[in-house]
């Protein structure tokens, strides 16, 4: 793929994000992994106004080119996703109602639903809050991606990564579905979660689902 082509990616992703209702307003970020470093939308554009040439390069150390736009005020923690995470692609960030409602009153998504484990293990967790841009959210969010594909971050919204920026955006969806169901089971009473063995056995039967398993 050429860089117009990569840009063209992260422009299509962010439409398809704010299409989708899962951010409000300018809300949310994307961005792809790039060379040695990453395109990322830059800060506060609305989505159906962005063109190819207005997706920021950010260097490995976080570098812009002087005739850049501004990158998204979050581009610190999707630069430090893509230097722990080797398999990362893309990366989707955004304010959905029904994460947000939970990432607020501090609660992550435990297995009370087997589908919890499309974001890579027996729950979705919760990182701790820290002022949006800073390192201490790159770390927290670092640290709580470890052994996850997404993660809620407190008093502020989800974060979703995968092989490209379109699986991270189908990735937030499905996280944004599951604490939709959450919230609703919360306001039935006593929430039954799946223990550790079963959630295991569903992580990896996981691992062979979908076509792309089967071709492996």
């Amino acid at each position: 793929m050429n860089e117009l082509a990569a840009r063209r990616e992260v422009v299509e992703t962010a439409l398809a994000l704010s299409q989708s209702k899962l951010s409000p307003g300018r809300s949310g970020n994307v961005s792809r992994r790039w060379k040695n470093g990453m395109l990322v939308t830059p800060s506060g554009m609305a989505y159906d106004e962005i063109g190819e040439d207005d997706i920021v390069f950010v260097g490995p150390r976080g570098g812009v080119a002087k005739a850049s736009r501004k990158p998204s005020s979050e581009w610190r923690f999707h630069l430090a996703i893509y230097g722990e995470r080797a398999d990362a692609g893309g990366v989707v960030h955004s304010h959905s109602l029904f994460a947000t409602t939970l990432a607020c009153a501090r609660k992550n998504i435990p297995a009370f639903h087997y589908m919890v484990a499309v974001a890579g293990g027996a729950d979705i967790p919760l990182v701790p809050y820290a002022t949006f841009g800073t390192e201490a959210l790159s770390r927290n969010v670092v640290a709580g991606l470890k052994e996850r594909n997404a993660c809620l971050m407190a008093n502020h919204g989800q974060i979703a990564l995968g092989p490209t920026p379109a699986a991270a955006l189908e990735l937030a969806q499905e996280v944004e579905t599951l604490a939709a169901q959450y919230v609703r089971v919360l306001s039935l009473g006593e929430v039954h979660v799946l223990d550790a063995a079963e959630m295991r056995k569903v992580v990896k039967r996981f691992k062979s689902y979908g076509q792309e398993a089967q071709k492996g």
